[in-house]
């Protein structure tokens, strides 16, 4: 009996943090101003806004995110959207404190951080944030 109830004790712990997980994934968020120079990502700023995405080669949601990024921006002339492999970039990943892939950072027209999402952002906050600039 006893058992049966640190069973059922784990199984909740376990379900409510992979909810709460859930619902921070993908999430953008409004982040402090960080500086990101033009030579740090080896690319240009865009006329509006610029899009990071920090990838590892083996990460299924990096590609996931990347095909979604690219879809949303394919008519945009105005943004720039780069994918930086996070294992390459080492120092780069260290000052801007990515800890997990995919990080997509979002980048105004002079290269501060306006906001980021961890894990792959979804739709409708990704056209918000680019329509909100």
């Amino acid at each position: 009996m006893k058992s049966t109830a640190l069973l059922v004790l784990i199984l909740l712990i376990s379900t409510a943090i992979g909810f709460w997980y859930r619902s921070k994934n993908g999430v953008i968020r409004k982040k402090r101003r960080l500086h990101i120079g033009e030579a740090e990502f080896a690319g240009t700023y865009g006329k509006r806004i610029t899009i990071l995405q920090f990838s590892t080669t083996f990460c299924s949601q990096c590609r996931a995110a990347k095909a979604l990024i690219n879809d949303v921006v394919k008519d945009e002339k105005d943004i720039s959207y780069l994918e930086i492999d996070a294992e390459s970039n080492l120092a780069l990943v260290r000052k801007v404190d990515v800890r997990s892939t995919p990080t997509t950072i979002f980048l105004d027209k002079d290269g501060y951080e306006i906001a980021r999402a961890t894990g792959a952002p979804k739709r409708d906050q990704l056209q918000k944030v680019i329509a909100s600039l």
